[in-house]
């Protein structure tokens, strides 16, 4: 009778053992199920945005991940740089300013470009011959498979005199380096090693 106890006391103890063991693997389950859930749930409310639209009304907007943009952005930092670097009008503070806020988007090499135009009095000119030039960015081309990104800038200058304008070609090469945002760089790009691989007329119109 004794040893039909002692077993009745062992099977018991292994039916509680086992129990523990699967209420254990059950909180085990729960848990990690609750902390994935719990991520899961935090990560879907980091992506939206409530914007308060003239102190009345809240307006939800998603936000993206910031290299989604990237190519957008890396096409938009070559365009406006072109816009600064070679919009120019017969008015030195423009032209200074321009030029000023371009080389904030560049490294030393857009800078030596102005520098040499400068020496050889290409400012000057434009100056004293009432001459504006503008240009029109017709496509850029970047490699975000190679680091820095490769571009390729296809452009047409304008060359307005009073006589005249000229249509000139103007294709350029520069690279992109991911850089720090700021108010004089929104995109956060630094082009370097540009160069002009072409600037040539293509037609001349009389005004």
């Amino acid at each position: 009778m004794e040893f039909k106890s002692l077993k009745n006391i062992e099977s018991s103890f292994k039916q509680i053992r086992l129990f523990g063991i699967v209420f254990l693997c059950l909180c085990a389950a729960i848990t990690g199920y609750s902390m994935w859930s719990a991520y899961n749930f935090a990560e879907a409310q980091r992506q939206k945005i409530y914007v308060l639209d003239g102190g009345k009304s809240l307006m939800l907007a998603l936000s993206q991940d910031l290299t989604q943009n990237r190519p957008v952005e890396a096409r938009e930092h070559i365009k406006r740089f072109h816009e600064l670097f070679f919009t120019l009008s017969p008015d030195k503070s423009a032209i200074e300013s321009n030029i000023e806020r371009a080389l904030l988007l560049s490294d030393k090499s857009a800078f030596n470009y102005y520098k040499d135009l400068s020496e050889k009095g290409y400012y000057n000119r434009i100056i004293s011959g009432n001459i504006n030039q503008t240009i029109l960015v017709d496509s850029v081309v970047c490699n975000f498979d190679v680091y820095p990104y490769d571009v390729a800038t296809y452009s047409r200058q304008m060359i307005i005199r009073e006589s005249n304008i000229t249509e000139r070609s103007l294709i350029t090469h520069s690279k992109l380096l991911n850089s720090v945002r700021s108010d004089n760089n929104p995109h956060g790009f630094t082009i370097e090693g540009f160069e002009i691989k072409e600037n040539k007329d293509i037609r001349v119109l009389n005004r």
